[in-house]
């Protein structure tokens, strides 16, 4: 009589020990060079510091053993290590201040912020068992995304900071509701879609080879072509605007797999941007700073003395960098936040700022992975959208840096200082843990 032997599929968790090692040693390394090279060395702090990055990192890990034992092995490390490259350029940027007279404690801030964000990643991981049951909230997550990004219009509780109003006062501290708008945004595309690709796939006319939509099937894309042109208009936020559209314009290509919506996607962006641009003025004075930042007359005004600033530190780091804590960063304006990448750039150098794409390159490639396993469209429609949510942020905030595009407010992914966004971009990850782990798990315990 024949027997059948099963194979245990290995999980993945043990492949993921020697990656968060690795992690853990570039995140305490890099903290301690920062302390080395500015003559603030203290081995019981660095001890301390360390300690606790373990600590916290072997509990993620443990957490996922626990729930979700099949998830990318890849994925945690490597937002650990930016994320740890991150606590150390702030740091960096403390003392640079400090050394100035200016006192700030936006590192420990920072490291705060991340607890809270990897806790909730866990609460994520744990509560949403089966992603599927968001599909059940499509248009409740389409209503939250839209109530997120109109709440800094209201007055009483809306912030303006650095002429964009996208903040919030909540309990005395200012809150960015578009950096958790987006993924409610993620959800309700990936409902949508999955119950009408068929229709915006197949339908509407044929136009030089190309098939566009019909006129009914088109609200949609126009309520998102609105939304994002308000949000530029009178929030005065070109990055959020950007991440939006592009956003569902990618996760369309992805639901129907049709040119026509691209070009017809980036067609509406920029007529939106080019109106913006001729009638609205603080539009136009981003694009000269953008198009003219060299010219003496736009630096003298300030309108690109920030991103001027930048590019020359960048440009002194030249291939290998200063080394960490031997540039001047403080000398660029806001240099925790909006250009921590030219930061980096002066710092680590050009090797630097490539390995550190790279390693996003790596967690959106886990991302389009997930999506290509996941079983169902809803779950690949939503891993795509995370996945392009985080790409698209990091190019929209480089690019601005680098003067690829127009300056705008978003901030890094993991990298940057801020509190919104950090918390966000961590329950962004822990979905995507949960995606891969249903993704990665073997059909007959799917089943079951």
């Amino acid at each position: 009589m024949a027997t059948v032997t099963t194979i245990d599929v290995r999980r993945g968790r043990t492949a993921e020990v020697p990656l968060l090692a690795i992690a853990v040693a570039i995140t305490i390394s890099a903290r301690g060079l920062v302390d080395f090279n500015t003559d603030a060395l203290d081995w019981a702090s660095l001890a301390a510091y360390g300690g606790v990055t373990i600590a916290v990192v072997v509990a993620f890990h443990v957490a996922l053993r626990r729930w979700a034992p099949h998830a990318d092995p890849v994925l945690f490390a490597c937002v650990v290590t930016l994320n740890g490259i991150g606590l150390a350029m702030i740091h960096r940027i403390d003392v640079a201040y400090a050394l100035r007279g200016r006192e700030t404690s936006f590192a420990s801030a920072q490291a705060g912020w991340t607890l809270v964000g990897m806790a909730l990643a866990v609460a994520t991981i744990i509560l949403v068992r089966d992603y599927r049951i968001l599909r059940r909230f499509t248009y409740t997550a389409g209503i939250v995304g839209l109530v997120g990004l109109l709440l800094p219009l209201l007055p009483g509780i809306g912030r303006e900071v650095n002429g964009a109003r996208i903040w919030i006062g909540v309990f005395g501290r200012s809150l960015q509701p578009g950096e958790f708008a987006k993924i409610a945004f993620v959800i309700f595309f990936a409902g949508y879609l999955v119950s009408n690709r068929d229709t915006l796939a197949l339908a509407g006319p044929r136009v030089l080879g190309m098939r566009f939509p019909r006129t009914r099937d088109m609200g949609p894309l126009a309520i998102v072509w609105v939304a994002a042109l308000l949000v530029q208009i009178y929030e005065r936020d070109l990055g959020t605007s950007l991440l939006l559209f592009g956003m569902f314009v990618a996760m369309l290509y992805v639901a129907t797999q049709r040119v026509s919506w691209v070009v017809l996607g980036v067609g509406l962006f920029l007529v939106g941007a080019v109106l913006a641009g001729s009638v609205f003025g603080h539009v136009a004075s981003r694009y000269t700073a953008w198009l003219h930042a060299l010219d003496f007359s736009v630096y003298a005004s300030g309108q690109s003395e920030q991103l001027v600033r930048g590019l020359f530190g960048m440009a002194s780091g030249g291939l290998f960098g200063t080394g960490l804590g031997n540039g001047r960063p403080d000398l660029v304006p806001y240099a925790e936040s909006d250009f921590v990448f030219a930061s980096l750039g002066e710092e680590l150098g050009l090797a630097g700022v490539l390995a550190i794409l790279t390693l996003y390159i790596v967690i959106i490639e886990r991302a389009m992975r997930a999506a290509i396993g996941v079983r169902d469209g809803f779950g690949k429609l939503l891993a795509a959208g995370l996945g392009f949510t985080i790409a698209l942020q990091t190019f929209i905030v480089i690019g601005g840096t680098t003067r690829v595009i127009p300056l705008t407010g978003l901030t890094t992914p993991f990298l940057a200082y801020g509190g919104s966004s950090m918390i966000a971009n961590w329950i962004v990850v822990g979905l995507l843990l949960r995606i891969s782990h249903q993704a990665r798990m073997p059909e007959r315990e799917a089943a079951t």
